[in-house]
């Protein structure tokens, strides 16, 4: 199925715009500036909201302004009010498993303990939709994730996480379009390139 939904998930609000946990925020905002569009805000979708071309299919971009923990109560207002299916959303997400540059793109699974994934999960009754996982590493203990999560990345991670954000738009047309598996391919095997070992000319 082609998507008709793409939801970036972050914190409304400036104190929030250039934290980790705000990624799909930044990728949304990619996505309406190629598409010519201003996101504008739609009480009845509790969110930033606006409809692009992608891949001459008509796709909805929505950012919940409701706050993390309570993203599916904007994510299920607007699929229902259009009569999307959940394996026809995609939800752009920060993600701490991954390093930063990585991206990872799947369908279903758990949430990873995400609270926008969690809510939406809860709110479509489903974990059946996609997501789009832009890494931003892990502090390395549990205990210092949400403050992590509501800070700025170093500067060298924010560059990475750029790129991945930049790698992302080129594959984006071909998820809207159900090549679901070929993004997958070229995602995953650029990631995969990235943990070959590279020796260390010290030691040549």
């Amino acid at each position: 199925m082609a998507i008709k939904l793409i939801v970036g998930l972050g914190n409304p609000g400036g104190e929030y715009a250039a934290t980790r946990h705000n990624a799909g925020f930044w990728l949304l905002d990619h996505l309406a500036r190629d598409g010519q569009i201003f996101l504008r805000h739609d009480s009845k979708f509790h969110g930033l909201c606006g409809k692009v071309k992608i891949a001459n299919h008509d796709v909805w971009l929505l950012q919940p302004q409701t706050f993390m923990n309570r993203s599916g109560l904007a994510v299920v207002a607007l699929a229902q009010f259009y009569k999307i299916m959940p394996d026809e959303i995609l939800v752009v997400h920060d993600e701490l498993d991954i390093a930063p540059g990585v991206v990872k793109l799947k369908k279903g699974g758990g949430n990873g303990g995400h609270n926008g994934l969690k809510d939406i999960q809860s709110h479509l009754s489903t974990a059946d939709f996609w997501r789009l996982r832009l890494g931003i590493g892990h502090p390395g203990n549990k205990n210092e994730v949400a403050n992590f999560v509501l800070k700025p990345p170093r500067r060298e991670e924010q560059d990475l996480i750029d790129d991945a954000i930049n790698k992302s738009l080129l594959v984006i047309p071909k998820i809207v379009i159900g090549e679901t598996g070929a993004a997958m391919s070229i995602l995953h095997t650029d990631d995969s390139k990235k943990r070959e070992h590279k020796p260390d000319p010290k030691k040549d």
